[in-house]
């Protein structure tokens, strides 16, 4: 039962969006094989990477209007309340924003963190610094969302980072999107940023991992109180 487990989680769907690659990829590898077979092996190796990179599993996304579901595979890098970008428009107020950064071994598949209705979509270009940096929120290429939910308006924002060199989001304004559902991919290591207002309380801390579509990062709700942190 444990090895079927292990080979599903492997085994994994492969996103459409990274066909285009894999047979890059492999074509390359049969090319350069063709001059040095050692070649042909070590492309071989890089197409099974790059099939794994754009893997998409199934996730089982926890429903409820309160909670604020992580958007994405990967590291909370940042948690703390700081003023939302202008482009959101969500105002001057500091917002609780939680960051979540991806590694090239990551899912790239980003995922809704609350349902709603998508207000606002926007994209601005910029530069490709390193996405862990506190920075990157202002001055690298992001794609932003803004989502309007049951508990108000939140923004998601996918940013590029060193490697990342490609924002896709295949969501548009007045789409209806449900909480887990997937709705764009950053190709190469990047950083997600969601922007929450109101009343919330964060439920991660940072250096966890999170799960896209799985992990409850955030919760809406007057009486809540923070929940402690340990590391080991």
């Amino acid at each position: 039962m444990h090895i079927l487990t292990s080979i599903r989680n492997v085994l994994v769907p492969v996103h459409r969006a990274g066909y285009p690659f894999i047979a890059a990829f492999f074509g390359a590898s049969v090319v350069f094989g063709l001059l040095w077979q050692p070649l042909f092996w070590l492309g071989l190796i890089l197409t099974a990477w790059c099939a794994y990179f754009f893997r998409d599993p199934e996730r089982i996304t926890p429903v409820a209007d309160h909670l604020v579901i992580s958007p994405a595979d990967g590291r909370v890098s940042f948690v703390g309340h700081v003023t939302p970008p202008v482009e959101l428009g969500l105002g001057s107020e500091p917002v609780l924003r939680v960051s979540v950064f991806m590694t090239v071994f990551d899912c790239h598949v980003n995922r809704a963190p609350m349902r709603g209705r998508i207000l606002r979509k926007l994209y601005r270009e910029g530069e490709f610094k390193n996405a862990e940096l506190d920075k990157a929120s202002a001055v690298n290429e992001r794609n932003s969302v803004v989502i309007e939910t049951a508990q108000g308006e939140i923004g998601v924002v996918q940013i590029a980072g060193l490697i990342a060199r490609r924002i896709i989001c295949w969501s548009e304004v007045e789409d209806r999107i449900e909480a887990g559902e997937r709705f764009g991919l950053i190709r190469f290591g990047s950083r997600l940023d969601v922007y929450l207002p109101g009343s919330v309380t964060p439920r991660v801390a940072e250096g966890q991992t999170a799960i896209a579509g799985e992990t409850v990062i955030a919760e809406f709700g007057e009486m809540l109180k923070s929940w402690p942190a340990r590391r080991d």
